[in-house]
């Protein structure tokens, strides 16, 4: 089982996907557990002032240190972290390795950025690793953080009603995409479905299989190599 504890400046962003779809389901099976933890109640003063300006200047605003270290040392006294994980632009690129791996953890600390991010010393003092999900800039780590959870906990054995869909899926292996898939009927406005697929032949077809997802990597790598 694997306890996520989020720390966020907007829970409410999460709450439609903790309460349905893979993480949902993963929790009522108590194969993981998810609790949010608003930042807010870690504020203090009339207004709960959660973010400031920078200092040196410039646009947007910063997340505080002060609620975050109250935060963070609230939840470390009932629990031990394999990793206190933050997401930002500048981390290592989320891939399904590190999928894999973190999805042996016991206990994960996921902090979500917000407006232009977090005060460094939140960073510097707490977190043990730094995780991008891609060359993007998107409006919270709120998103990152479900993108994460759902990558992990689907990896984990019970969750998935198939146990051999996490093993076959794309980028478990570093070199194959899943191959191309097809479902009734087997002809639809003059498309059919290969003939392989419907031969019964399943030596045959794993090896068709193989062959196209193959083919599908070698195609993306050429279409990176001519974006480049």
């Amino acid at each position: 089982m694997i306890s996520f504890d989020i720390i966020s400046a907007n829970p409410k962003i999460l709450e439609s996907s903790l309460k349905n779809g893979l993480i949902y389901r993963a929790q009522n099976k108590n194969l993981i557990s998810v609790e949010s933890h608003d930042l807010r109640d870690y504020a203090k003063g009339k207004y709960k002032q959660i973010d400031d300006e920078p200092y040196g200047g410039g646009a947007g605003m910063i997340l505080k240190p002060e609620p975050f270290f109250r935060c963070i040392e609230e939840v470390k006294e009932k629990t031990v972290y394999n990793e206190i994980i933050y997401f930002s632009p500048q981390g290592k690129i989320f891939d399904q390795q590190m999928a894999n791996r973190y999805s042996l953890s016991e206990n994960l600390l996921l902090l979500c950025g917000h407006y232009k991010g977090i005060d460094q010393r939140v960073i510097d003092k707490y977190v043990t690793v730094e995780i991008s999900i891609g060359n993007y800039v998107i409006s919270g780590g709120e998103f990152a953080a479900l993108i994460f959870m759902d990558a992990v906990s689907r990896l984990i054995p019970g969750v998935l009603n198939d146990a051999e869909s996490a093993i076959t899926d794309s980028f478990q292996n570093n070199e194959i995409f899943d191959s191309p898939h097809y479902t009734r009927p087997e002809l639809y406005e003059g498309m059919k479905v290969p003939e392989i697929l419907l031969s019964g032949n399943h030596s045959e077809i794993r090896k068709w299989r193989e062959e196209q997802s193959k083919r599908k990597f070698k195609q993306f790598k050429k279409k990176i190599k001519k974006d480049k």
